[in-house]
C-alpha cells in the first residue's frame, strides 16, 4: 500500500525483482531488438558448400550394431539376430542358397519339452496273467509313471518385409524327437503280449510341420491379403480347440479384408497316421482314408463392440471302415472293440459358431456346435444310422488387478438310446482343449480306461475332455455312441510376479447320459456322477518371457457314484491323483 496521495514507488525503492520473489504487477522491460546488418549471413549455404563424397550407410537391421548398441551373437535369442529372423540374410555370405535381394530372413528354433508325470488311474487286471500272484480282482494296482522328453527343431525361410505386410513366400520344416518311459503295475497294459514286461521305452522321430506358404495378393492399400498354405501344418477351428486343434498334411487358402475385422480360412486336410506312444505325426505310413474340409469367417466387433464371432463349417469323411489297424504295442484301434467290432464308415458336418472376446469387464469365450450326419455301420445294430449331437461350451472371467477369475460350463449331448437308429453322443475330430484348466486338470489329462465293457477302450482321451469311448484319440475313429459330459468349474489365475502365476480349478464333472455305458456293461443302472476334479499349477518363468517355463502341477479326483460303479481298485483306494513336472527350454 503506497500513502494517500501517493501512486508510485520512491525514487530510491528498486523496481526489480529480488532473487526467489517477485513483485506484484511488475514486468521486467523487454531486450532491445537484436538487428542483422550482413542478412546473407543467416541464409542456407549453397549447395556446393557441402562435400561430393558419398557415405554408405547400413540397412535399419545393422545400423544399430554399426552405432555399437547392440553386438549379435548367434546363441543369443534375446537381442538381434539373424538366425531368429531379425535381421535379412546376406546373400553374399550364402551363395549356395537360391535366393536374390536383401528381403530373405531365416529363423530357426530348438524347443526341449521335458515330463515327469506320477500318476493314479484305474488299471485292469490281464486276463492270462498278472505282475503279483494276489492280483486276482478286475482292477488291480494304480500307480504309474510317465516320462517324456521332446526334442523340437525347426526352420524357416522367409521373404518379405514382414513388419509392414504378410510374408511373400515362406518355406518351414519342423521335425520332432520323442523318448518316453513309462512303468505301470500290471502287465497288458503297455503290451498286448502277456509275456512282455509293464514298463516300456520308446523313441520316435516325427514331421510335425513342412509347408510352403505363397502369398496370392494384396487386395488393399492397407495390406488385406490372399495367401495359400501347402503342406503339413498346424490348424485350430476355434478358439479353445473344441473341434479340431492338430497339425496335418493339407491345403489352406486363408486372408483378411476390411482392415483385418474379417479373417477367413478355406482348408481340406488328409490325416496322418500318428506314432502309438509319442502322438507324432507317422510320415512312412500311408495317410488314414479321413478327410476333413473346414471353413471358417471371423468378424470382430460383432455381436457387440471388443466379440470377435466365429462361423464354422466343417465336413468329416472318414471311409475306414474296411481297415484294420493295429497299433505299435498290438492293440487293435480300428475298429474299436466295442459292440459288434465291426468297421464304420461315416460322414458328419459340423456347424459351429464362437465367440471370443470381452462384454465390459467381463472376458467371454463360448463355442457352440451341432453334429449331424451318418454313421454307415452302428456297432450296436449293424445299421445305418443318423447322427444328431450338440454341443456348447463357455468360459467367463473377470480381471481384478493382479488377479483372473473364471467360471468354465460344457455341455455335450450323450446317447439316450443305443438302438433307436439315431447316434446323439456329441465326438469332435481331434480336440486339444485349452479349457477348465486344460492338462493341469486331472480328466483332461488323463485317459481312463473303460474295463469290462470294451476292449481297449477309453473313457475320454488323453488331452481331451469328452467321453467319446474312443480306442485312441490319435488313431481311432470317432465314436457318437457314448454317455456326453457335462462340468461346471470355477477356477482363479494369480499373477504374484511378473515371472509368477499361481492357477487354481476345480470341476465337477457328470456322464450326461448312462444309457451307452449299461448297454456295454450290461448293467441295470449306472449314476451320472463322476466326481470332483481339483488341481492347482505353479508356472514360473525366470526371464519373463516364454524362453524359459518351468510348470509344477498337481491334481486329483475325487469320484462320484458313477464313477465308484464303474470302478473298483486295488485295497479300495478311492481317490486318483496325478502330479505333473513340465521344464520347457526355446531358443
Amino acid at each position: 500500500m503506497f500513502p494517500p496521495g501517493q501512486t508510485t514507488a520512491p525514487e530510491d525503492v528498486d523496481p526489480g525483482v529480488i532473487e526467489g520473489r517477485r513483485r506484484p504487477g511488475y514486468r521486467e522491460p523487454l531486450p532491445e531488438p537484436v538487428t542483422q546488418d550482413n542478412p546473407g549471413a543467416v541464409r542456407a549455404p549453397p549447395p556446393q558448400a557441402f562435400p561430393t563424397d558419398e557415405y554408405p550407410i547400413p540397412d535399419r537391421w545393422r545400423l544399430i550394431e554399426t552405432l555399437g548398441v547392440v553386438k549379435e551373437r548367434w546363441w543369443d535369442p534375446y537381442h538381434q539376430n539373424t538366425y531368429k529372423g531379425d535381421r535379412p540374410i546376406n546373400p553374399d555370405k550364402v551363395p549356395w542358397l537360391p535366393i536374390t535381394g536383401d528381403d530373405w530372413f531365416f529363423t530357426a528354433g530348438l524347443t526341449s519339452d521335458t515330463v515327469i508325470e506320477p500318476r493314479t488311474f484305474p488299471i485292469p487286471v490281464g486276463v492270462q496273467t498278472t505282475e503279483r500272484l494276489d492280483s486276482i480282482d478286475v482292477f488291480g494296482k494304480d500307480a504309474s509313471f510317465v516320462f517324456s522328453q521332446t526334442f523340437i527343431a525347426s526352420a524357416s525361410l522367409v521373404k518379405g518385409q514382414t513388419a509392414f505386410k504378410p510374408p511373400e513366400v515362406e518355406y518351414k520344416i519342423a521335425l520332432a524327437f520323442n523318448y518316453n518311459y513309462v512303468n505301470v503295475p500290471e502287465k497288458r497294459v503297455l503290451f498286448v503280449e502277456p509275456s512282455k514286461p509293464s514298463h516300456r521305452s520308446d523313441h520316435f522321430l516325427g514331421v510335425q510341420e513342412a509347408f510352403i506358404d505363397y502369398h496370392l495378393r494384396n487386395v488393399s492399400d492397407r495390406y488385406d491379403f490372399d495367401s495359400i498354405r501347402v503342406g503339413i501344418q498346424p490348424f485350430q477351428a476355434d478358439f479353445r480347440g473344441f473341434l479340431f486343434n492338430d497339425q496335418q498334411l493339407g491345403i489352406r487358402l486363408f486372408g483378411n479384408r476390411d482392415n483385418n475385422r474379417f479373417q477367413y480360412n478355406i482348408a481340406a486336410f488328409w490325416r496322418l497316421e500318428k506314432d502309438t506312444n509319442s502322438g507324432l505325426n507317422s510320415v512312412v505310413q500311408r495317410p488314414r482314408d479321413d478327410f476333413l474340409f473346414i471353413a471358417n469367417l471371423y468378424r470382430q466387433d460383432f455381436l457387440i463392440p471388443a466379440l470377435t464371432s466365429q462361423i464354422t463349417l466343417a465336413y468329416n469323411r472318414n471311409r475306414e471302415g474296411d481297415e484294420i489297424e493295429i497299433d505299435d504295442n498290438g492293440f487293435p484301434v480300428r475298429p474299436a472293440l466295442l459292440g459288434t467290432l465291426r468297421g464304420r464308415d461315416y460322414d458328419v458336418f459340423y456347424l459351429g459358431y464362437n465367440a471370443d472376446g470381452h462384454v465390459g469387464r467381463v472376458n467371454v469365450t463360448a463355442s457352440a456346435y451341432a453334429a449331424l450326419g451318418q454313421d454307415r455301420n452302428s456297432f450296436f445294430t449293424d445299421e445305418k444310422a443318423d447322427i444328431r449331437a450338440f454341443f456348447g461350451a463357455a468360459e467367463l472371467s473377470y480381471d481384478h488387478d493382479w488377479m483372473r477369475f473364471r467360471l468354465s460350463g460344457l455341455f455335450a449331448s450323450g446317447d439316450h438310446d443305443p438302438y433307436d437308429g439315431k447316434e446323439t453322443g456329441f465326438d469332435a475330430v481331434f480336440e486339444n482343449p485349452i479349457f477348465a484348466g486344460a492338462d493341469t486338470s486331472y480328466w483332461i489329462r488323463q485317459t481312463i480306461p473303460f474295463a469290462g465293457g470294451g476292449r481297449v477302450i477309453g473313457v475320454n482321451g488323453r488331452n481331451g475332455i469328452l467321453n467319446s469311448l474312443r480306442s485312441s484319440k490319435e488313431q481311432g475313429q470317432s465314436n457318437f455312441n457314448n454317455p456326453g459330459t457335462m462340468l461346471l468349474g470355477a477356477g482363479a489365475d494369480f499373477d504374484l510376479t511378473p515371472e509368477l502365476r499361481v492357477s487354481s480349478n476345480a470341476n465337477h464333472l457328470w456322464f450326461e447320459n448312462t444309457a451307452t455305458l449299461q448297454t456295454l456293461r450290461n448293467e441295470g443302472s449306472i449314476p451320472n456322477d463322476i466326481g470332483w476334479d481339483l488341481s492347482m499349477a505353479a508356472i514360473w518363468r525366470p526371464k519373463a518371457t516364454q524362453n524359459i517355463v518351468m510348470r509344477l502341477s498337481a491334481a486329483a479326483l475325487l469320484p462320484g457314484r458313477g464313477f465308484r460303479d464303474l470302478f473298483d481298485n486295488y485295497e479300495d483306494h478311492r481317490n486318483y491323483y496325478s502330479v505333473l513336472a513340465n521344464v520347457i527350454v526355446t531358443y
